[in-house]
C-alpha cells in the first residue's frame, strides 16, 4: 500500500501514538493515506475508534512480530 506519510510510534504508550497520529493526519491532504507503526497493543481499538470517529478510513492492519502497522486514509 502507497502511504503518503509513515509515522513510527514504537515504544509510545497510550495515549502518545494517538497524539501523534492526529498530528500527521493533519499534515495531509484528503484521500492520503498514513502509514502508522505502533508496539502499544491497545492501539488497534484506540485507533479503529479514533478513525471512525474523524471520518477517517482504517484501510487495514497487520502485525508484523511485535509492531502493529495500520494504514488510514484521511476523510
Amino acid at each position: 500500500m502507497n502511504a503518503a506519510k509513515v509515522l513510527d510510534a514504537k515504544g509510545l504508550a497510550c495515549p502518545m501514538p494517538i497524539v501523534k497520529t492526529k498530528k500527521a493526519i493533519n499534515e495531509l491532504e484528503s484521500g492520503q493515506v498514513l502509514e502508522i507503526h505502533t508496539t502499544d497493543k491497545g492501539a488497534k481499538n484506540d485507533l479503529t475508534a479514533w478513525a471512525k470517529s474523524g471520518g477517517h478510513n482504517l484501510l487495514k492492519h497487520e502485525e508484523d512480530n511485535d509492531v502493529l502497522k495500520f494504514w488510514i486514509q484521511k476523510g
